[in-house]
């Protein structure tokens, strides 16, 4: 990572925000009093002073984010909004010059946030700090172009700060840490509620080389006991009957252990570098009557690669029947994954209307 800050600059940075649009050198902070979103405010100080942080979408509207011509990486994207805001916000990517997107994610489960309700997270890949700083750190290489856009499916106007940080040049594209099976992907899944007896499917029929990265999951209980006793399963290349890989836990998969139950303490929530429980909504007796969880797990030291398809990521949803027996449950499963790909294109899952995004 030092050869990277030390190293002759072949390229340069583009920060992309409200206040520079455009991404352009010397193109920030020339929002004129009268245009600006925040003109009101900065009426008394004029034109160079804060006068367009933010964007508002009006309901059913898409704001491009960034659109950005030859090669790069993205380095860094920061955002903050209102949490009513974080399931019916969708943020894609787009990556040279293709009609169809490589990221289609609800705005706060990209971030780990998929309950609409704030949960610290310090990780390598993503960080989110007080109160709703949205942060990614994932890199995203392209070659010919990028563009980035954000939906806003509510039917109220979502007022959104964010600033997008990119390496762009007009020669070959700038190598990214991980970067190396090529073009990031991101998709979401959600089952509500997982038929009973099967599994929650993560990803599925993705036919390239790559890298699989990340693992995001919402999970929502829908029955007493301990919840976590299925397995991750992945099928990769030529896996057929039997998967490569499987986790012996959901809690294991995710690096705790034993219902991640601290004696004392029930469930206890930890966020680490590369894996973490960030978020454990407890009932009220009310209003919330289910245990809701968070957890992300990020194979960015242990990388799982396949050279030709990934067939399959599944999650299984097992509790205990009070002889001793598995219990498969019907709980409420929403999947964030991470994957870096050969190509910008590939199968993805349609996401469903606004109301089956809800929380």
């Amino acid at each position: 990572m030092l050869s990277d800050f030390t190293r002759p600059a072949a390229t340069r940075t583009a920060s992309f925000s409200p206040e520079n649009p455009t991404g352009a050198a010397g193109g920030a902070a020339r929002a004129l009093v009268g245009e600006g979103s925040a003109s009101r405010a900065a009426r008394d100080l004029g034109p160079g002073w804060k006068v367009n942080p933010y964007v508002d979408l009006a309901p059913g509207t898409t704001h491009t984010l960034a659109d950005i011509d030859g090669p790069g990486v993205v380095r860094h994207l920061w955002a903050t909004t209102d949490r009513a805001h974080w399931r019916s916000l969708i943020l894609r990517a787009y990556w040279d010059g293709c009609d169809e997107p490589a990221i289609e994610v609800p705005y706060g489960d990209f971030f780990c946030q998929g309950w609409g309700v704030y949960a610290h997270v310090s990780s390598q890949m993503v960080a989110v700090n007080p109160h709703g700083g949205m942060n990614s750190y994932w890199p995203m290489p392209f070659r010919t172009g990028a563009r980035f856009t954000l939906e806003n499916r509510s039917a109220q106007t979502a007022c959104v700060y964010y600033t997008l940080t990119a390496e762009v040049g007009d020669g070959t594209a700038p190598t990214a840490p991980e970067s190396e099976a090529g073009y990031l992907h991101v998709q979401w899944r959600r089952s509500n509620p997982l038929r009973r007896g099967t599994t929650h499917v993560v990803a599925a029929g993705i036919d390239a080389a790559g890298t699989y990265v990340g693992t995001y999951l919402a999970w929502g209980v829908h029955s007493n006991g301990w919840w976590g006793e299925g397995e991750v399963k992945l099928w990769l290349d030529g896996d057929r009957d039997h998967p490569s890989i499987a986790s012996t836990g959901l809690e294991d998969y995710f690096g705790g252990a034993w219902n991640f139950d601290v004696p004392g303490q029930g469930y206890t929530p930890y966020s680490t570098a590369y894996l973490g429980l960030p978020q454990v909504i407890r009932p009220d007796g009310l209003y919330q009557a289910q245990q809701r969880f968070g957890l992300y797990r990020w194979h960015v030291p242990d990388p799982i690669r396949f050279a030709r398809r990934l067939g399959s990521v599944e999650v299984q949803a097992l509790g205990w029947y009070a002889d001793g027996r598995y219990q498969p449950l019907a709980d409420d499963i929403a999947s964030t994954c991470w994957l870096y790909l050969d190509r910008p294109v590939v199968t993805r899952p349609e996401l469903p209307g606004h109301d089956a995004l809800a929380v």
